[in-house]
Order: C-alpha cells, then structure tokens, then sequence
C-alpha cells in the first residue's frame, strides 16, 4: 500500500497545520518567536522613556526643579514649599493630561486608519476635530458656557455626528466605504464645520477671547478636578479601542473574508465609531485641537510593529504620551520669556513628518 501524498497549498508548498480561531503553528525559536521577543522589549523601552518624559514634564519648566524635588513633592508634601506647591498644582494636571491626550490622540489614529484602511488618516483629516470644535464653540458662544466640564457633552455630540457622517458620506455607491472618499468626506465637512466654528466667533468678542487660546491646543493651566471627567472618559475609549484591535486586523483583509473569518463587521464598526467618539471629543473639550499625533504615531510605530492592531494600539498608547510630553517641555523652554503652546509645537514638529509620508513611495501598511 502506498503511503498518502502530503497535502500541499495552491502553490504546491507543503501545508501548515492552522490550530482554530488563527492562532498559527506552535513552533519554537522561529521567527515570529524572534519578532515577538523584539516587539515585548521594544514596549518595555518605550515604557522607560515614558517614565523619563514624565519626569522632564514635572521638573522643566520656566523654574526648572531637581528630579529629587519632583519626587519629595508627590510621595511627602511639604505646604510651605513653593516648589511642592508648584509640582502639585500645576505640573501633575499638566502632565497627566498630557499623558492622558496623548495615549487618546494616537490611539484614536490608529482606530481610524485601520478602521477606514486610509494610512493618512486621523481625527483631524477626517473632521473629527472640526466637529467637536463647532460644538464647543456652539457651546460657549451661543449658550454661554465658559468650564470644560459643561461643554464636554457638546464635543462628544459634534465628535460623533461628524465621524457618522464621513463614514455615511464615504460609503456612497457601488464601491462602498473606500480610503479616498472617506478622506474626500472628512476634509470637506471639516472645512465646512470650520467657517461655521469661525462664524460664530467673529459674531461674538468674548467667544473670540476664549476661542483664541483653546483653539491652539494646550494642556497647561488645567487642574485636577478637570482629570475627574476626562480620565473616566478616555480610560473607556481607550479599552473599547484595544478589545477591537483583533476585529481590525480581520478587517484588514477585506470584509467577505472578515466575515468568513467570523468577525462582527458591524458590532466592530459601532465600537470604533463610540471609542472614536469618545476619544477624540474629550481630548478636543479637555486640550482643544492637537493635530498631527493622531496621524504622526501610529505611522512610526507600524514601522517597527508591521500592521498587527494589537501591537500598533498597544505601542501607539504609550508613544503618544511621550511624544506629547516632550513637544510640551520643548514649549516651555523654546521662548525665553513665554512659551508655545502643546498644538503649535506639534504642527511644527509634525508637519515635516506628514510630508515625508506623503512623498514616501509606498505608506507604511495597515
């Protein structure tokens, strides 16, 4: 009796074992063993630098204090030290919003590239931002609210209904939602819902004096009791996005083959929207329009993580926060007599890093 031919792929190459729900072969010492050793120590680095940019947050500044003090101030407060009072009071609000925008920020990018397969994608381009900021204008112009925390609900709202409408927009005729013409859809509703945002406060000079620095983007000169708000918030966005990063990879593939795949194309779809929503809407109502984190991280991680959503989410939430952080101290120090605002810093920063994506023959892949 001959033995049975080994089984072979369409290609005629011998065929791998798949164990169920894609978890692959379990081999050892291979490659992808390698590559996932590199990407663990890689996530531990990056976790290391955002402790270091933590600590240059809360010890650089127009008085610059030793990281001796920084730590005294937190673990044993001294009231009669003006410099414990100014770690406690100014620099800890400002620096765990910023950790707290920025790990939102490129999160948010991530979700919204893999979610509309458009590398060039983020919450600016798509008008995310341009429709929480007209609400929030809408908000303190027309209804008078002047706190963060009032018009939180009003960034939410305009989040969501401008990135329900790009995606609707996008999806329009026999081709469905493709990369171009959700990008078509969000630079136009974008620049629509800004003349309608600078409409109301070239009607109005007291919104005009609130608008004029909320719309740069900053993290500084909040407190805590605006953390109460904006951590439940971004804390929930940012956990509906991760428990959506295996969902997203099977999207990768096309949605016939998601489908085949058993993913929940439409329950997927509804959870990125709401952590979009969620993450973009606190971050525009708590720091105002930051641009370029959302579409500059996601990019640099994919480049060393390759297009797997977990890995890209998991990196994309602590470089976020350390490029934010750093863009922030470069602020503060880059002026002699002032400083430049977090959103000022990093369209400086980010803008030449958008170029070089542009002109870049092939975008990293997602």
């Amino acid at each position: 009796m001959t033995e049975p031919a080994p089984r072979t792929d369409w290609g005629g190459r011998p065929a791998r074992a798949i164990l169920p729900r894609g978890r692959g072969v379990l081999r050892s010492g291979g490659p992808g063993t390698t590559r996932h050793g590199a990407r663990t120590i890689g996530l531990l680095v990056a976790g290391a630098c955002l402790v270091l940019a933590t600590i240059a947050s809360l010890a650089v500044g127009s008085r610059a204090i030793d990281p001796a003090t920084v730590i005294t101030a937190i673990t044993a407060t001294d009231d009669a030290n003006p410099l414990h009072l100014l770690v406690l009071e100014l620099r800890v609000p400002r620096t765990v919003l910023g950790i707290l925008v920025g790990a939102a920020l490129a999160v948010c990018g991530a979700l919204i590239q893999a979610f509309t397969r458009n590398p060039l994608a983020d919450p600016g381009i798509l008008g995310v931002n341009a429709g929480a900021s007209f609400a929030v204008t809408f908000a303190v112009g027309v209804l008078g609210l002047t706190t963060p925390g009032g018009y939180v609900p009003f960034a939410l709202a305009g989040a969501f209904v401008l990135t329900v409408l790009v995606y609707a927009l996008g999806s329009f005729g026999s081709s469905g939602a493709t990369p171009m013409k959700l990008t078509l859809a969000g630079v136009a509703l974008g620049a629509a819902f800004t003349g309608f945002t600078t409409a109301i406060v070239l009607q109005n000079h007291s919104t005009l004096q609130v608008m004029r620095f909320w719309g740069v983007g900053s993290v500084g000169g909040r407190t805590l009791d605006q953390l109460q708000w904006a951590l439940p918030l971004i804390a929930a966005g940012l956990l509906i996005g991760l428990g959506c990063a295996r969902s997203l990879n099977a999207l990768a593939l096309g949605d016939d083959l998601a489908q085949a795949l058993g993913a929940r194309i439409r329950i997927t779809r509804i959870l990125v929207i709401v952590a979009v929503t969620l993450l973009a809407g606190t971050c525009v109502a708590a720091a105002g329009p930051i641009a370029f984190v959302g579409i500059m991280i996601p990019h640099m991680v994919r480049w060393f993580t390759g297009p797997d959503q977990r890995w890209v989410l998991a990196y994309s939430m602590v470089i976020g926060p350390v490029f934010l952080l750093l863009a922030d101290v470069l602020g503060r120090v880059v002026l002699p007599n002032g400083e430049l605002r977090v959103g000022i810093v990093t369209g400086i920063l980010g803008a030449p890093v958008l170029i070089a994506l542009v002109r870049r023959r092939q975008v990293s892949g997602l």
